[in-house]
């Protein structure tokens, strides 16, 4: 491809969390956070796909190596309810809502030790 032409990124088809545990880690995103799993790749883990066409996936590396992974935010309707639900559900919630002009937030843990986001956009999700 000439260096002149110009390429477009439309989207983020997966974000996915390197995990120490596969089953652990399948049994938190499923059981604890509720989300339905839609490919199982057994001891290596497995992805969520969302209803606006996202996905979400954990991977073990083969060699078993691990380290934290970057931040998801995962879109919520009403963040002091979903923060509360979690809680009820043994999720590590740090304490306190970051509320900013834009949106509100909940800082989270999951099984492996991946932090992620708990999100609400304020007027919605456009």
């Amino acid at each position: 491809m000439p260096a002149t032409e110009t390429v477009t990124i439309r989207g983020i088809d997966i974000t996915t969390y390197l995990i120490k545990d596969a089953e652990r880690a399948k049994k938190f995103w499923s059981e604890t956070m509720g989300l339905k799993m839609t490919q199982d790749y057994g001891p290596h883990g497995g992805e969520y796909a969302f209803s606006d066409g996202t996905t979400f996936g954990l991977y073990r590396l083969e060699d078993g190596s691990w380290h934290p992974s970057g931040w998801a935010l995962f879109n919520v309707d009403d963040l002091d309810k979903a923060v509360e639900y979690y809680k009820s559900r043994g999720v590590k919630i740090h304490e306190g809502i970051e509320d900013t002009p834009v949106c509100k937030m909940a800082f989270a843990e999951d099984s492996e030790g991946n932090e992620f986001i708990l999100h609400e956009r304020k007027g919605g999700r456009d």
